[in-house]
C-alpha cells in the first residue's frame, strides 16, 4: 500500500508497517502500478489506464505501538493475551445466553458440507488445532494444507464447500494466491485476519477478525491465540448450525471459552519458573516437543517458536509417532517438552513420557496439577496449567511454550523481535 504524509509519501507491505508514519493509506489492487513523488501519486491498472483508488484511514495507529515497560515487543504481546483473547471472544460470544454469534454470513452455515483450511507458519498450526475441533465437535470433514503447497496440487474442490484462509497480516502472498484459487473453484471464502483492511480480507466473502491489535514481534504470539479463539467460536457456531451439538453442550463450550482470559492470566504466573527451565533448554542443541490430539499442533508450534527466535534446532511430533523414529534421538542431552492436557488421551501420552524417561530423556511436562503429580519428581520440570475443558486447552497451553521460547532466546542473546532472515509479512511466494 501507499501511505500519504505531509510533503512525503510511503510504500509498505502492510498497514502496520506504515502505522508509525501515517494512517492515510491507499491499497493497490492486483496488477496496479504507481508513480510516487514526494507530494503526489498516480495509479494505473494492469491495462495501464489511470485509476482512482480510495484513501482509507488505517485502523492501526503508531501511538498504539510501543514496548511500555517490557524488554521486548514479544514479551509485551505474550502478556497482552488475556486482554486480547477477551476482546476477541467479546465480539463473538454472548455470555448471558452462552451462545456464539458470527457476523452475518452471505451463505447458510449449516449447508457447508466440507471445510478446507489454508495458512502458513503459525497460522497453519492454528488451522490444524481447528481441524480437531471441527471434526470432533461439528462433525464435518476438514482438509488443512500449507498455502504454498495447496494450489500446486490442482485440487478439485467440492461443491458446497467453504474455504477458510488464516493470516495475521492478511497479505501473505501464498495464502492470497490460494484464496484466489479457492474462489475460482466456487468455494465460499472465509478470512480470519488481524488486519481488516488487508488484501485477504477485501477478497473474502466474510471476515472473522482477530482483535489482537498491532503485533510487532515477528514470532506470532497473541495473533495465534486470538486465531484459536475465533476458530473455537466458529466451531461452536458450525456445530450448532449442523445440529451436531445440543443447546446445553453449546452452553458448556461457550462457558469454557469465557473462562479463558482469567485462566490465561494464571498461566502467566509461571513466567519465573519458565525462565529457570529456559536456562537448561538454552544449553541444548536439539529439543523435541510431543503432543497428542489438539496438543500435537501445539508441539509443532512450540518447536517453531524455539527455532524462530533462539536458533536451536527443535522438532514437534505426534507423541504416538515417537516410536517410529524420533525415539532414537532420546538421551540426556535432548530435552523433551511434553504437552499433556488431562483429557481422554492423557494416559496414552503418559505412556510415551515413560518411554522417554526410561531412555534417559529429560522431560519438561506441561499439564494440569493432577497430570504433573502423576510423575512427580521423576520429571526434570513440571508446569501446572489451570484445569480446563479439553476443548479450550490449546489456548492455555500455547502460552507456556511461547514464554519458554522467549526466555531461551533472551538467554541466547538473539534479536527476539526481529530474528535473522525472517519478516513479519511474507509478501512473496
Amino acid at each position: 500500500m501507499i501511505g500519504y504524509g505531509d510533503g512525503e509519501m510511503f510504500l509498505g507491505s502492510d498497514a502496520l508497517a506504515l502505522a508509525p508514519l501515517t494512517r492515510r493509506i491507499t491499497y493497490l489492487e492486483e496488477g496496479d502500478w504507481a508513480v510516487v513523488s514526494a507530494r503526489a501519486v498516480k495509479i494505473f491498472d494492469a491495462a495501464n489506464h489511470a485509476v482512482e483508488r480510495p484513501v482509507r484511514e488505517a485502523a492501526a495507529s503508531g501511538a498504539l505501538i510501543g514496548k511500555g515497560n517490557y524488554r521486548h515487543f514479544m514479551q509485551k504481546e505474550i502478556f497482552e493475551q488475556p486482554a486480547v483473547i477477551g476482546d476477541t471472544l467479546h465480539a463473538l460470544v454472548n455470555p448471558a445466553t452462552r451462545t456464539v454469534h458470527l457476523p452475518e454470513l452471505p451463505f447458510a452455515l449449516g449447508e457447508v458440507e466440507r471445510m478446507t483450511m489454508i495458512a502458513c507458519g503459525t497460522a497453519y498450526h492454528a488451522c490444524v488445532v481447528a481441524k480437531y475441533w471441527l471434526e470432533r465437535i461439528a462433525r464435518i470433514a476438514v482438509e488443512v494444507d500449507i498455502a504454498s503447497e495447496f494450489r500446486y496440487r490442482a485440487l478439485a474442490m467440492p461443491r458446497g464447500g467453504a474455504a477458510m484462509f488464516v493470516s495475521q497480516s492478511g497479505e501473505t502472498a501464498d495464502t492470497l494466491a490460494a484464496l484466489r484459487y479457492g474462489k475460482a473453484q466456487g468455494q465460499k471464502i472465509i478470512a480470519v485476519v488481524n488486519q481488516p483492511e488487508s488484501s485477504i480480507a477485501r477478497e473474502a466473502d466474510i471476515v472473522l477478525p482477530t482483535l489482537a491489535g498491532p503485533e510487532i514481534g515477528v514470532a506470532s504470539t497473541k495473533a495465534f491465540t486470538t486465531q484459536l479463539a475465533v476458530l473455537a467460536c466458529f466451531t461452536v457456531a458450525l456445530a450448532r448450525a449442523r445440529g451436531a451439538v445440543s443447546h446445553d453442550r453449546e452452553a458448556e463450550l461457550v462457558a469454557a471459552l469465557t473462562e479463558i482470559p482469567s485462566r490465561a492470566s494464571e498461566v502467566l504466573n509461571h513466567d519465573q519458573r519458565l525462565r529457570e527451565i529456559a536456562a537448561e533448554i538454552a544449553e541444548a542443541r536439539d529439543v523435541l516437543y510431543l503432543g497428542r490430539g489438539s496438543a500435537f499442533p501445539l508441539a509443532l508450534e512450540g518447536a517453531l517458536k524455539l527455532k524462530e527466535i533462539s536458533y536451536i534446532h527443535a522438532e514437534g511430533y505426534a507423541a504416538g509417532e515417537m516410536k517410529h523414529g524420533p525415539i532414537a534421538l532420546i538421551d540426556e542431552a535432548v530435552p523433551v517438552i511434553v504437552l499433556a492436557p488431562n483429557d481422554d488421551l492423557f494416559e496414552k501420552t503418559l505412556g510415551n513420557v515413560e518411554e522417554v524417561m526410561a531412555r534417559g530423556g529429560r522431560v519438561v511436562m506441561i499439564s494440569d496439577a493432577a497430570g504433573v503429580a502423576r510423575l512427580g519428581d521423576r520429571l526434570a520440570s513440571g508446569i501446572a496449567v489451570p484445569r480446563c475443558d479439553p476443548f479450550v486447552a490449546p489456548l492455555l497451553y500455547a502460552i507456556p511454550i511461547q514464554l519458554l521460547a522467549y526466555h531461551v532466546a533472551v538467554i541466547k542473546g538473539t534479536d527476539v523481535d526481529q530474528p535473522r532472515n525472517l519478516a513479519k509479512s511474507v509478501t512473496v511466494e
